[in-house]
């Protein structure tokens, strides 16, 4: 009986020990290297080996506190990928609530309207927390991968800021671009003015690229608009210099002449009728609109002031005493 006594006595001051043991270290604060300190937590881990992670970088003194922690409170697979700032030290409680809600710092990638496809794949690869995993497929590959139907990507991302936690990659975050621009799309040719000389979203998109690329003030761009509309409908050639700098490519050295606009290519829309054969940029929400909600005008010609209007006119003649007169001023 007395054997009992003192077994039972043993057993429940260990049991006391080892729960104040447990208490102490899950209620004293964790030991960051320094603050504000940022950790990593990759993808696919497990309690065990988050637990393992947390320990060699002697942020915790025993993973199996951690890991009895976690079970408690029924945490054992809640942990989530991603980067974690601390500011302050934090208890190992606080520190399993912080892994568990997610609280990730968010990186972060922006795509400018009159960006060109090239422009985007040189931002990715350069992102030190984007995994590339486009490195030397063409534009067809890079399509198929994130599910597109066309065949030339260029125009077919939304410009906006993408947010992303580290180690996402790039096929993700053109997904999300790409469909971006779909619902755009989509929104703005339900809402479009009628009868207009373009048939499908897709040339709305091609005629909205050039609209962002001609646009120098945002209240010019309706106008800009009307006037390719009008062009258009006549059947009169597009005649816009920026269709010529893009099929020139690398050719381009930011002169543009006389004998690039009657050499004929793919995307001289002085030498070819109708709209160029893909978007030359990726236009924003404020240009597709006005694409397909052009200003109601007469309006036939525009020259860029060198202030960033432009003087619309509704006749050659008219057109080419602006252009006399501004680009005197610009001389």
């Amino acid at each position: 009986m007395q054997k009992l006594k003192r077994l039972l006595f043993s057993s429940t001051l260990i049991a006391i020990l080892l729960v104040s043991w447990f208490y102490l270290h899950v209620h004293s604060s964790v030991r960051f290297p320094a603050i504000p300190y940022e950790i990593s937590i990759p993808a696919g881990a497990n309690l065990k080996q988050v637990s393992q992670q947390l320990e060699d970088a002697g942020i915790i003194l025993n993973k199996w506190t951690f890991i009895l922690l976690a079970r408690y409170h029924n945490q054992e697979s809640s942990i989530k990928a991603g980067d974690y700032r601390f500011k302050e030290d934090i208890t190992q409680t606080a520190l399993l609530k912080t892994l568990t809600k997610g609280d990730v710092i968010q990186n972060e990638i922006r795509f400018i309207e009159g960006w060109t496809f090239a422009q985007i794949r040189q931002v990715l690869n350069e992102h030190p927390a984007i995994k590339n995993l486009t490195t030397g497929l063409s534009e067809q590959e890079i399509l198929r991968l994130i599910g597109a139907s066309e065949t030339a990507a260029e125009g077919l991302f939304f410009p906006d800021t993408y947010y992303f936690v580290r180690n996402s990659n790039d096929i993700e975050i053109l997904q999300r671009a790409y469909q971006n621009m779909q619902n755009h799309l989509q929104s703005s040719w339900s809402d479009r003015a009628e009868s207009l000389p373009l048939t499908t979203p897709y040339e709305a998109l091609v005629l909205a690229s050039i609209i962002e690329k001609e646009t120098g003030l945002e209240s010019d761009r309706a106008e800009i608009a009307g006037v390719f509309i009008n062009r258009l409908r006549k059947g009169m050639r597009l005649q816009t210099d920026p269709t010529i700098i893009y099929g020139l490519g690398e050719q381009f050295d930011g002169n543009l002449r006389k004998k690039d606009l009657i050499t004929d290519q793919e995307y001289n829309t002085y030498t070819r009728s109708g709209l160029p054969p893909t978007p030359i940029a990726m236009p924003g929400l404020a240009s597709i609109r006005a694409a397909l909600n052009p200003s109601e005008t007469d309006a036939l010609y525009f020259v860029a002031k060198g202030n960033g209007e432009s003087q619309f006119s509704t006749n050659l003649t008219d057109h080419n005493k602006a252009v006399t007169q501004y680009q005197k001023q610009q001389k």
